[in-house]
């Protein structure tokens, strides 16, 4: 293979036509709104599975891009997923991320009442009291504990970015927001993570 160079500049933009040019070769045309969030979640991976296992609910490009311009936050289950997303650009529109996670009294909590800490997290999330587009990327029991407090008239998301990678729980997990009201982008499947949670967050603001 011949090397090709390219300026450090220009390296994103030659793999997003990369991107297209093999898309177009294997016959897939991506729903346009969907298409920067698609394509991302492919240059963050270089997995085109993507293009078929990622599943976005009517007009979920349009919703998540409003509640960002309308200052939404963004809490994550990871703080990989945290530091992967342009909160500087985020800022501008007066969003935030958080992450309970690490946090040493979601721990204790969880610890003492024997539930993950991405439930208590979720927790902690639906009590700020403000718009908040949920970016899942390794635990399938945030969204599990989030459609909970769902199916309790608890919390009801204003969005979910549902990607959980794994084996346990986590295709079913996935299902649970498939099949409900609740504005969603998710890939189906086993497939995801923290750096496809944080590229879907970025695709979204990027192209407001």
């Amino acid at each position: 293979m011949n090397i090709e160079y390219v300026l450090p500049n220009e390296i994103e933009k030659r793999s997003f036509e990369i991107i297209g040019q093999e898309l177009s070769q294997m016959g897939i045309t991506l729903d346009k709104e969907q298409e920067p969030v698609t394509k991302r979640v492919i240059h963050t991976s270089a997995d085109f599975d993507y293009a078929s296992t990622m599943c976005y609910s009517d007009g979920a490009i349009a919703k998540a891009k409003e509640l960002i311009k309308s200052g939404a936050h963004i809490v994550t289950d990871t703080n990989m997923a945290l530091s992967g997303i342009n909160k500087k650009r985020l800022a501008t529109y007066g969003g935030q991320v958080h992450c309970f996670m690490a946090d040493e009294d979601v721990a204790s909590e969880a610890k003492a009442r024997q539930v993950t800490r991405a439930t208590v997290s979720m927790e902690r999330a639906a009590a700020l009291n403000m718009p908040v587009i949920f970016a899942i990327g390794n635990a399938p029991t945030a969204l599990i504990s989030l459609y909970e407090m769902m199916e309790e008239g608890k919390f009801t998301p204003e969005f979910v970015i549902g990607v959980p990678v794994g084996f346990v729980n986590v295709e079913a997990a996935k299902e649970l927001f498939l099949n409900s009201d609740v504005p969603y982008i998710i890939n189906r499947g086993r497939k995801g993570g923290s750096n496809i949670a944080a590229a879907i967050v970025n695709a979204l603001i990027y192209n407001i």
